[in-house]
């Protein structure tokens, strides 16, 4: 018995339907993980997924259009959007495939080049099936998704022009205006600032300090209740009304601002070569007692405050 050719065009489908926009690509992993609390990755990428909303709708929100010009905000959100597009249109079905899997105990993982999944999983995912390694598999699906970042976006002269090369990038960077938030529902923000994104092992570090606060222990079953109650609009007041947070930034809802954006289809060529040395990037980061992170990202609104209203200043010179 194997998986059939009708039940793999049903996983195509269901790709396509959740990969329409960021609000949809969010409930869908965090429904997956529901369902298979065994994959960490799935739990992960639906926090990194609310926080790419939000940082979306920043753009469109009163301090941003007041920082950047409107071709400088629709090209970061086109950066956005298509980096999760990619993400879940190669991860997905990967998720899909092994629960089909685990529901029939049938391991069909030779089925993922299907999908143009890397030989990398393939290989990853029966390792996992063996011996059950929840960390390992969290860490793969980390790696394997930033080298596909890295091919099929991080490259595009388009954004490295206009996003990573422009002094407005460098300056974001250096002052730590980018970060990933897990927010709690009893008002505690945990998270990770966002330091050299365009290095690919970096991003791949992030991801494993993030997997290793997400499943910290101490703040696990906190965060986990914020996704099942709060429902993810794209707003930073999803998580603002409950981490008492006030702002005069304006938040929008992502749905109300943004169609459906049409993608390309990838590349579909393989980043994995087995002479590149990976093992390194398995190494476990160091578990540490997560930092509560809330008035620090205060600090961060005051300054971006500021700025917003220094160049308010200078245009009315």
């Amino acid at each position: 018995m194997t998986i059939s050719t009708n039940e793999l065009q049903l996983i195509k489908k269901s790709v396509e339907k959740h990969n329409r926009d960021n609000i949809s690509r969010t409930k869908a992993y965090e429904r997956f993980y529901e369902r298979n609390p065994e994959i960490r990755w799935a739990m992960l990428a639906g926090i990194v997924s609310r926080n790419a909303g939000w940082n979306m709708t920043d753009l469109s929100s009163k301090w941003f259009q007041g920082i950047l010009d409107k071709n400088s905000r629709a090209t970061i959100f086109a950066m956005y959007e298509r980096a999760n597009w990619i993400i879940f249109q190669d991860a997905y079905p990967q998720l899909l495939l092994y629960e089909w899997a685990k529901k029939k105990q049938l391991p069909v993982f030779e089925q993922l080049k299907t999908f143009h999944v890397s030989e990398f999983m393939r290989q990853e995912w029966e390792i996992f099936w063996e011996a059950r390694d929840e960390v390992r598999l969290c860490t793969s699906l980390i790696i394997n998704e930033q080298q596909l970042l890295e091919l099929e976006v991080m490259s595009s002269g388009l954004f490295q022009k206009n996003v990573f090369h422009t002094l407005r990038y460098q300056l974001e960077e250096h002052a730590h205006f980018s970060y990933v938030l897990l927010p709690t529902m009893n008002g505690s923000i945990y998270g990770q600032y966002v330091r050299n994104f365009t290095h690919v092992n970096q991003r791949i570090e992030l991801g494993k300090r993030l997997a290793m606060i997400l499943f910290h222990p101490v703040v696990h079953k906190d965060i986990l209740q914020f996704t099942r109650k709060v429902e993810h609009t794209g707003s930073r007041r999803d998580y603002e009304q409950i981490c008492d947070i006030t702002s005069p930034n304006t938040s929008p809802m992502l749905r109300v601002l943004h169609p459906v954006y049409h993608h390309k289809p990838p590349k579909g060529l393989d980043w994995f070569s087995s002479r590149k040395p990976l093992s390194p990037l398995f190494k476990r980061v160091k578990e540490t007692r997560p930092e509560e992170i809330r008035e620090w990202v205060h600090t961060k609104r005051v300054e971006l405050y500021w700025i917003y209203k220094w160049g308010q200043l200078t245009m009315h010179k």
